[in-house]
């Protein structure tokens, strides 16, 4: 079966690397747009087709009194207005079946948060849509189980569906990717690598002993090993979260990539994948 689609100018699936990246959160509509700029900017010189990202509302942060974004009104006038403005697809979270057609109207993907990859009502909503659906992989899921998600949304007539690995539980406050995984999924849907939240440390803080900080910690000097060894297993795509000033971000900071470090990075993956498209097909010399 042939999953190939498009997202705007994006294809998916049809064996050209593509990037999703951007802020975790949508701090502001002034830094939203920087950002989209900033990597929008980057992804063309290294023309890699480009996906921006960021949420309007984190549902599922580790306290109450964690910044969860502008909310669903706000947020989706600012991603509106950087689908329109910066000239490229746009993707966001959604967590609840009632909010996916306000939200459908505003980006190009819907995503489905790992926490929430087996809620059918959700899947079904996104499948009924009309937009593209990213499902991210939930922690506690194993790959070949992600293929129920997928067929939830497409039998609510959602074709155009891929699927994001995000690492497994590996005991307590911490994760492990199984490069396995990536090739399972792929048999039935385009599949994306988050590099940024494999290398979460789910609440780490109080793993550390200070049970007064609710905060997920993260192993950022990792991104670039664990992409670059995704798109060596063969992914569609690549998913970063990026930030200009990672200590200072509002949510997710201590996984998040520095702008600053985004060419280098993609230059690899760039590197790697074109080296993997050259390469003998077996039986060749």
């Amino acid at each position: 079966m042939n999953h190939t689609f498009q997202v705007g100018d994006v294809t998916i699936g049809g064996g050209q690397l593509f990037l999703i990246a951007g802020p975790c959160v949508i701090e502001s509509e002034k830094h939203a747009l920087r950002m989209a700029e900033a990597i929008a900017s980057i992804a063309r010189t290294k023309k890699l087709p480009y996906i921006f990202k960021a949420s309007y509302d984190k549902a599922n942060r580790t306290s109450i009194r964690s910044f969860r974004g502008p909310g669903l009104e706000e947020g989706l006038r600012i991603l509106r207005k950087i689908g329109e403005t910066v000239k490229v697809p746009v993707l966001t979270d959604v967590h609840q079946a009632a909010d996916v057609p306000r939200v459908a109207e505003a980006v190009d993907v819907l995503q489905i948060p790992a926490f929430l990859c087996r809620q059918t009502d959700l899947l079904i909503a996104a499948g009924k849509s009309g937009c593209a659906v990213n499902i991210k992989k939930g922690q506690f899921v194993s790959p070949w189980d992600m293929r129920h998600a997928v067929e939830k949304v497409r039998e609510a007539g959602g074709e155009r569906v891929f699927l994001t690995e995000r690492g497994a539980s590996f005991g307590y406050n911490n994760l492990v990717v199984d490069m396995r995984s990536l090739a399972i999924m792929r048999k039935f849907a385009p599949v994306v690598f988050d590099a940024t939240h494999s290398v979460q440390l789910p609440s780490a803080a109080a793993a550390n002993g200070d049970e007064s900080v609710a905060v997920s910690g993260g192993q950022p000097e990792f991104i670039p090993l664990l992409a670059r060894a995704a798109v060596a297993a063969g992914v569609d795509g690549v998913f970063v979260e990026v930030h200009d000033n990672p200590a200072e971000a509002k949510s997710d900071g201590p996984n998040a990539l520095d702008l600053k470090l985004l060419p280098e990075a993609l230059d690899e993956l760039i590197a790697v994948h074109q080296a993997l498209a050259f390469r003998p097909q077996r039986g060749q010399t």
